[in-house]
């Protein structure tokens, strides 16, 4: 989930704000003067370049800890397999090997490089309107970004980004959870999306998405808020000599994603075990870690998202809701952490080859 990945950015030109540049586009725009298209089109490639390359290094680093997560997760309760961080990851090393610790990392890659580019460049262009509508009401004409247009805006990008490639998502879940014992085996993600269309339908793609839509507003919403406020309160507040020259180090931006990332995870994580849960309803050939090898086969018929709750609490207790949630917080930090900073600087980087080429 996030992935997973997500950004925004006053009047002095910064790599650490670019809801700055924004705004001021913004006010340009009321006053009837328009940017240049060429900086306008650079801008948008930029962000989608930057985002993409986050997002794929991001979920690459921590592979292994989202696997064992996803295992944690769905496994039948009756035949554990995974019990704990250290032990799952030894236990998949000591049956699957090297690759078992990242299977599924590659259609998760395939899938977080367009998702990570559209949501953080979807969060630039909502950022942009939500500013320009909140200036249009009185005494708003000089407003900027505040947290909760940041949590509105980030809520809409990821809500986009993830719609637009949930089904992917939702066969990365079941290719994640198979094992060499899986009784039929997807050959990889396009097989795995035939399949389920073929054998459960188109509607099939999407199971397991409105958990999702609704985890999305405290997750990606929070991960912007919270980065974006720190970051803003660092450069005027200057704490600890953090800051020089409006410019924030790269351990510091590690350490608001960090902070950012451990917020919106915590809050949002029993929502990402419901979604998976019912990722693998109908699958006739489960994977042997939700089967359980055929023995003490548990229950994946659920009816819909309340009635996956209902049945999650009551037959596992309500602990069953944060089921991986430690695996998830040791990746969560690196991963969020890595994939802003990666966007900041790839943008830097984009940036300064742009200046260079003018």
């Amino acid at each position: 989930m996030a992935s997973e990945d997500v950004v925004g950015k006053s009047t002095s030109e910064s790599a650490v704000s670019t809801i700055v540049n924004l705004a001021e586009e913004a006010k340009l725009a009321r006053e009837g003067v328009k940017a240049p298209s060429h900086a306008a089109i650079f801008s948008i490639c930029k962000s989608l370049v930057a985002g993409g390359v986050a997002g794929g290094l991001s979920r690459t680093a921590v592979a292994p800890l989202e696997r064992l997560k996803i295992l944690l997760q769905v496994q039948n309760p009756h035949n554990i397999k995974y019990n704990g961080t250290l032990q799952g990851l030894k236990y998949i090393w000591r049956t699957e090997g090297f690759r078992g610790l990242f299977k599924g990392n590659g259609t998760n890659c395939a899938r977080i490089v367009p998702n990570s580019a559209v949501k953080f460049f979807s969060y630039e262009q909502a950022s942009r309107g939500i500013l320009w509508l909140y200036r249009q009401q009185p005494g708003n004409e000089d407003a900027s970004l505040t947290p909760l247009l940041r949590l509105g805006a980030g809520a809409c990008a990821g809500i986009i980004a993830m719609s637009a490639t949930y089904p992917m998502d939702m066969v990365r879940g079941r290719l994640t959870v198979q094992t060499d014992k899986s009784p039929y085996q997807y050959r990889g993600m396009f097989h795995a999306l035939s399949t389920v269309l073929r054998e459960e339908g188109a509607r099939a793609l999407y199971k397991g998405w409105l958990p999702s839509v609704i985890g999305v507003v405290p997750y990606v919403g929070l991960n912007f808020a919270v980065y974006e406020s720190l970051k803003d309160w660092l450069v005027k507040s200057r704490p600890f000599g953090l800051v020089e020259d409006t410019e924030l180090s790269v351990p510091t931006r590690l350490a608001c994603g960090a902070a950012a990332g451990t917020v919106g995870q915590t809050v949002a994580y029993p929502l990402d075990v419901i979604r998976r849960r019912m990722q693998m309803v109908g699958w006739s050939n489960a994977s042997s870690v939700v089967t359980g090898d055929g023995r003490g086969r548990a229950s994946l018929e659920y009816n819909g998202m309340i009635d996956a709750f209902r049945k999650t609490v009551r037959n596992e207790g309500f602990r069953a809701l944060y089921k991986g949630l430690v695996p998830n917080s040791v990746k969560v930090v690196p991963s969020i952490a890595i994939a802003f900073v990666t966007y900041e600087t790839v943008k830097d980087v984009l940036g300064v080859e742009m200046r260079i080429s003018d």
